[in-house]
């Protein structure tokens, strides 16, 4: 996509809410520091959602109908299907009943919940066969206006050479193939423009997001700098397979996430990105365990209602916090800085950290090597001037006022309640507040 037709994409979508208006900028230069309160108030709610599911349509091993019921039943307002490369809408896709594992006793449970004729099966060479439901099908039997809304992703599945690349784009209208490209960098680009034109030529919300940087530690902070059009990524999947917290020679998610909000609000005049928390989940039949499940990370997202156009125009608007089990209560920003409540659980502590990165940091990195000295294809290490903590407070709310020299800051809450279902062994239940940029950052 040239810089013309980029430029172009920079639009103004905005909603009325308890008197106040949102203004939503798809450009990419760097968002101004908002300000504003984020609670339930007047007709703002905050609703709970995932964009990262898996089911029979591609390698899960539930039905759409019943993966949208199991979130429905537990206390999600919103799910998108994000099956890889493919929309659930033939409604002739027949596949074996034993897919990806799922067996005759999947298919006994579709058939309990769903009865009468729902369920259609066939038998072709000796072998049992049942027809997949489409999004639109399942949508007049599991959705429920106000309360429970079904959206339509995917997750475009790319590679360069053994490096795969994963973006999830949500409420996508038709599917979008991998682009590839020649180079980690440009494969990301070449999917997100994809998904940025069909948002253009449809006039859709279309939310697009990179997936699990760390899954094969396929996705470097350098990859993923310079890219422009995706403003999200995942800082938390609960897939056991991600490596969220990376390893010795592998920065973590959230070191990712400091080095790339350093370097684009400092140096490269791109917008503010945003941390996702998501399930990835394609195991639903032995919860919990070791699988890749649901119920692990999630969205709580600041709306009006719950409609697709609401949900995704609060999204884009930071309007959210991402989570693995810590609700909070009001986070408010503003010029002179970041406050944060929790909704505290009796009997769990809290630690809210404020980390951030001021203006004039050291700039220096260099590469990972292995012991025997081989340089590995992974993010640099960089100085701890990035993604530095500014403030710890212990307690159910906290309060960071910014520094003149202060770039951006963001907040992350740790309790002390064990995550009853971690996707990585010891995980204890957290938060991530949204970056807000500070007084040192480049205006517009």
């Amino acid at each position: 996509m040239s810089n013309t037709a980029r430029s172009g994409l920079a639009a103004l979508v905005a909603f009325a809410a308890c008197g106040f208006l949102l203004c939503l900028d798809f450009s990419d230069r760097p968002q101004a520091a908002s300000t504003g309160r984020l609670a339930a108030e007047g007709r703002l709610r905050w609703y709970r959602g995932n964009l990262h599911t898996h089911s029979l349509w591609s390698d899960g091993d539930d039905y759409l109908e019943m993966i949208g019921l199991w979130y429905k039943e537990h206390g999600y307002d919103f799910l998108c299907f994000t099956d890889h490369n493919v929309l659930p809408t033939s409604s002739d896709h027949w596949i074996s009943v034993d897919r990806n594992g799922s067996g005759p006793k999947a298919l006994r449970k579709l058939e309990a919940r769903f009865p009468h004729d729902w369920v259609e099966t066939r038998t072709i060479d000796g072998k049992q066969e049942v027809r997949l439901k489409t999004l639109a099908e399942v949508r007049r039997r599991v959705e429920e206006p106000g309360k429970f809304l079904l959206l339509q992703g995917e997750e475009i599945s790319d590679w360069f050479g053994l490096a795969p690349i994963h973006l999830n784009a949500s409420n996508v209208q038709q599917m979008l193939p991998p682009m590839h490209g020649g180079s980690i960098a440009e494969t990301i680009q070449n999917d997100v423009d994809a998904a940025i034109a069909q948002r253009e030529r449809t006039g859709k919300p279309i939310l697009i997001h990179l997936n699990h940087p760390n899954f094969h530690y396929a996705v470097t902070a350098e990859d993923l700098m310079r890219v422009r059009g995706d403003n999200f990524f995942e800082v938390y999947n609960g897939h056991p397979s991600v490596h969220n917290s990376g390893d010795t020679y592998h920065a973590s998610t959230e070191r990712i996430w400091d080095i790339l909000l350093a370097h684009r609000i400092a140096d490269l005049n791109l917008p503010i990105l945003y941390g996702l928390a998501n399930d990835d989940g394609h195991r639903y039949h032995h919860i919990p365990s070791r699988g890749s499940e649901p119920g692990r990370g999630w969205i709580m997202v600041l709306s009006p209602e719950l409609s697709t156009e609401a949900l995704l125009a609060a999204i884009e608007a930071g309007r959210f916090y991402a989570t693995s089990g810590v609700r909070l209560r009001q986070v408010t920003s503003g010029p002179e800085g970041l406050d944060v409540a929790v909704d505290a659980e009796p009997g769990v502590s809290y630690k809210i950290d404020f980390i951030g990165t001021h203006a004039g940091f050291n700039h220096k990195s260099e590469p990972v090597r292995d012991t025997s000295g081989k340089e590995l294809r992974t993010t640099r290490r960089y100085s701890d001037e990035i993604g530095t903590l500014f403030k710890s407070v212990e307690g159910e709310q906290a309060s960071y006022r910014f520094g003149r020299s202060d770039l951006y800051v963001r907040a992350r809450v740790t309790s002390t309640k064990k995550h009853p279902n971690p996707s990585e062994l010891g995980d204890v239940e957290q938060a991530w507040v949204q970056p807000l940029l500070g007084p040192a950052a480049p205006k517009r």
